[in-house]
C-alpha cells in the first residue's frame, strides 16, 4: 500500500486492507453508500414511527438488564425541549448505564408514541458534527463507521486534493462542474443538499470519462489499423435473402445494412447485434458470412455451448452449403479433431463453427476475415479482444439475445457500435404466460395434458441438479417423480449440466425429433435450443431465476407456429419477488424485462460485467445519468484526439486499460 507519507497505525492499515483500499486516491473516492440526515425535530410535529433528533436532558438515572443471551436493555427518562418528558429504550448499549442525571445529550431514535422513544444513538451535546448530512459508509464485520471516518478525515487533513485533480479545467468549466477538491470534501462533508448534488455531479462525471477514456482508446488502437475493404455483389446478397423464404423485418433490414457496410469500410467491425429471443439473429448472421464468403474471406462464428453450435451448424448446411460454401465445426466432441484443425491451417474451409475449442491455442485458422460470437455476454471484454487477434484484423460481430434499449448498450458496450432488432418476424406466434403462487403441478395438468393431446411437447424446468439444504428447490428428480406420477403413459427425459455433451447432444436430437413427449431439465436449454414442436414450458420454483433467464427460458416455445404456454410456479409469500415474476406475466417485450432485471439485480449479474473487466460505476447510474453519461462519452474522444488534453488521468487510464483489456 502506498499512502505517500502518512503515518497509519497498524489498525487503520488493517482497515484499509480489509476494504481493498491501496493508496491515498482510494481512499478520497471511498464514497458513502447513503446519507442521514440529522436535523433537531420538533416535538410536537412528530408522529407515531417518525425519525426524532433531540436536544436531550438526563432526568432518571439508566437503568440496564440482561436477556435472551448477551443481550441488554437500558432506559432512562429524558427532558425535551424543556417541557416534553419521555421515556427512552436502547438495545445493546450496557454502557448507556454510566449516563447521570443533568447530562446533556443529542438524541436520535424513533418515536414510538404515548412518551416513548426507541434510540438509535446518543452523542454529548457538543459534538455538532452529528448533526447535518451525515455520510453512511460500506463497510465489513468488524469495521466500524468511526473507523473509516476518522481515516478519511485524517487524509483529509493531511494532503491537498487540488493535487489529485486529473481533468482539463476546459471540460468542467464547460459543463459547470466543480474542482475535484471541492468535490472530495462535499462527497465526505456536504455543506447542504446543493453541494452534495454538485459533488456527485462533478464525481459521477469522472467515472464515466474514465470508463469512455478507456474504451476510446482501445477502439483508437483498432482504428488505426486499416484491413483490406471486403468486396461482395450486392445482388447475389439480395438473391441469397429471397432463398429464406420468409420476409425480413425492417430492423432485420437495418442490421444487415450497418454490417455490410463496416465489412466494405477499411476500419475493422467491431459491432453489437443485440435482439430479443427469436427475433431472427441467426439470419443476420448468415447473411453477413456469406458476404465475407463472396469477398474471398474465411468467416468463424462461436457460440457457449455445444448444442448452440450444431444448430447453428444444421442452419449454414441448409443455406449456404447448396451454394458451395465449405462448412467446418470444431466442437468437444468432434471426433476427427486432428483433420478438421489440418483444414482449417490451411485455408480448406470458407467457413467453421464451434464452441471455445475453436480458440484454444494449437488451432490455426488460415485468412479468418470474419469473427461471429453468439450470446456474446458470456465472453469476457478480455476474451473477445483475443478472439479478434486470432485473424489477420478480422471484422467482430457479437450477437446477444439480452436485449438493452440503445442509451443504455451504449454505456455498457461503449466500445462497441450497436445494431438492435426490436421488431418480431410476423411468424413468431408470442406466448401466454401464467403464475402460479405454488409450486404443484395440480392447477394445471389438464392444460398441459391438453398440449400432449394436441401432439405437442413440454419442457419442465428445475432450478437444481441435486437436492440441497441451501437451495430450498425442487431438484431435477423430486421433479422427474412428481411428471411421471402425474403423466402416466407418455415418454419423459432428463437433462442437465452435469451429463457429457454426448449425452445431451442425444436428449436433445430425441427430443428434437419428437421422441419424447417432456423433456425435464435445468438451464441448460436456456440458450438457442430449437424445437418447433415444443409449445409448453414449466417452470418449478421460479423464484429462483432472473428474469432475464426466465425470458429466455420462455423463447424456447416460441420457435414455432403455434402459440406458447409458459407458467410459473413459486410459493413465494415475498411481496417483491411475487411482483417480480408479474412482469413477465404483463409483457414480453424483451428489452422492457431485460431493464427491470438490470434494476433488480445490476448489470453485472445479467451482462456478465464482472467477470469481464468493464468497471462498474461506484456513483454513476445508467438508468438515470444519460446527460453526464453523453457528456463524458463525447470529452472522451476529444481528449483521446487532442494531442495538448493528455493528462495525467488519461495516462492512468490507458495504463489500467493495458492490464485489463489488451492483455
Amino acid at each position: 500500500m502506498s499512502f505517500e507519507g502518512i503515518k497509519l497505525t497498524p489498525k487503520r492499515e488493517a482497515v484499509l486492507a480489509a476494504l481493498g483500499i491501496e493508496d491515498i486516491r482510494g481512499i478520497l473516492e471511498y464514497y458513502p453508500y447513503r446519507y442521514e440526515h440529522n436535523a433537531i425535530t420538533p416535538f410536537k410535529a412528530l408522529k407515531n414511527g417518525d425519525k426524532a433528533v433531540f436536544y436531550a436532558e438526563m432526568i432518571s438515572s439508566a437503568s440496564s438488564y440482561r436477556f435472551r443471551k448477551n443481550m441488554t436493555v437500558t432506559r432512562f427518562k429524558i427532558l425535551v425541549e424543556d417541557e416534553y418528558e419521555l421515556t427512552a429504550t436502547i438495545f445493546n448499549r450496557p454502557w448507556a448505564k454510566m449516563l447521570k442525571i443533568n447530562d446533556r445529550l443529542i438524541v436520535i431514535g424513533r418515536y414510538e408514541g404515548e412518551g416513548k422513544l426507541t434510540v438509535m444513538n446518543y452523542y454529548d451535546a457538543k459534538r455538532q458534527d452529528v448533526l447535518g448530512i451525515i455520510p453512511v459508509y460500506p463497510l465489513k464485520d468488524g469495521i466500524g463507521q468511526n473507523d473509516i471516518r476518522k481515516i478519511i478525515e485524517l487524509v483529509l487533513n493531511k494532503i491537498d486534493p487540488d493535487d489529485y485533480e486529473q481533468i482539463p479545467q476546459k471540460y468542467l468549466c464547460s459543463h459547470g462542474l466543480i474542482d475535484y477538491a471541492s468535490a472530495i470534501k462535499n462527497i465526505h462533508h456536504p455543506a447542504g443538499t446543493q453541494a452534495l448534488y454538485q459533488a456527485l455531479a462533478r464525481l459521477k462525471y469522472e467515472e464515466f470519462l474514465r470508463f469512455y477514456l478507456a474504451l476510446e482508446y482501445m477502439r483508437g488502437s483498432d482504428d488505426q489499423k486499416h484491413k483490406p475493404i471486403k468486396h461482395f455483389d450486392p445482388k447475389q446478397i439480395k438473391e441469397f435473402i429471397a432463398g429464406f423464404g420468409f420476409t425480413l423485418t425492417k430492423d432485420q433490414n437495418q442490421a444487415i445494412s450497418e454490417i455490410l457496410g463496416d465489412l466494405a469500410s477499411p476500419k475493422m467491425m467491431y459491432r453489437l447485434l443485440e435482439g430479443d429471443v427469436g427475433s431472427g439473429k441467426t439470419a443476420v448472421a448468415l447473411v453477413a458470412l456469406y458476404a465475407n464468403y463472396l469477398s474471398g474471406h474465411k468467416g468463424a462464428l462461436m457460440a457457449p455451448t455445444e448444442i448452440l453450435a450444431v444448430q447453428h451448424y444444421e442452419a449454414m448446411i441448409v443455406h449456404l452449403k447448396p451454394l458451395g460454401v465449405r462448412i467446418k465445426m470444431l466442437s468437444g466432441s468432434t471426433k476427427d479433431k486432428k483433420a478438421v484443425k489440418a483444414d482449417l491451417a490451411v485455408g480448406d474451409f470458407d467457413i467453421v463453427i464451434g464452441t471455445h475449442a475453436l480458440f484454444y491455442d494449437g488451432v490455426s485458422i488460415d485468412g479468418l476475415g470474419l469473427i461471429i460470437t453468439d450470446e456474446q455476454q458470456r465472453f469476457g471484454v478480455k476474451q473477445r479482444r483475443m478472439l479478434k487477434n486470432k485473424g489477420e484484423m478480422p471484422d467482430f460481430l457479437m450477437m446477444s439475445a439480452t436485449p438493452i434499449p440503445r442509451t443504455l448498450a451504449g454505456a455498457i458496450y461503449g466500445d462497441m457500435d450497436v445494431s438492435i432488432i426490436e421488431t418480431m418476424p410476423a411468424e413468431r406466434k408470442g406466448c401466454d404466460t401464467y403464475f402460479i403462487n405454488h409450486n404443484r403441478i395440480k392447477d394445471i395438468t389438464k392444460d398441459l395434458e391438453a398440449i400432449l393431446a394436441e401432439g405437442q411437447q413440454i419442457y419442465i424446468i428445475a432450478a437444481a441438479i441435486n437436492k440441497s439444504d441451501l437451495i430450498k428447490a425442487k431438484d431435477i428428480s423430486a421433479v422427474f417423480d412428481e411428471i411421471q406420477n402425474t403423466f402416466r403413459g407418455y415418454d419423459i427425459a432428463i437433462l442437465h449440466g452435469r451429463m457429457s455433451s454426448e449425452e445431451k447432444d442425444e436428449v436433445m436430437k430425441r427430443f428434437n425429433d419428437g421422441l419424447y413427449d417432456i423433456l425435464i431439465a435445468t438451464t441448460v436449454v436456456e440458450v438457442g435450443v430449437n424445437v418447433k414442436n415444443a409449445t409448453g414450458m414449466v417452470v418449478f420454483d421460479a423464484d429462483r431465476f432472473g428474469l432475464s433467464q426466465l425470458h429466455q427460458l420462455r423463447g424456447r416455445i416460441q420457435r414455432g407456429d403455434k402459440r406458447g404456454k409458459f407458467y410459473l410456479l413459486s410459493d413465494t409469500k415475498e411481496p417483491s419477488t411475487i411482483e417480480r415474476l408479474w412482469v413477465l406475466v404483463q409483457t414480453n417485450n424483451g428489452f422492457e424485462i431485460s431493464v427491470a432485471d438490470l434494476k433488480l439485480r445490476g448489470m453485472g449479474d445479467i451482462l456478465g460485467v464482472r467477470q469481464s473487466g468493464l468497471p462498474s460505476f461506484v456513483l454513476g447510474d445508467i438508468f438515470k445519468d444519460h446527460k453526464i453519461i453523453a457528456a463524458a462519452k463525447s470529452d472522451a474522444k476529444a481528449i483521446i484526439a487532442d494531442d495538448s488534453d493528455k493528462t495525467k488521468l488519461l495516462a492512468e487510464v490507458i495504463k489500467k486499460a493495458q492490464q485489463n483489456y489488451i492483455d
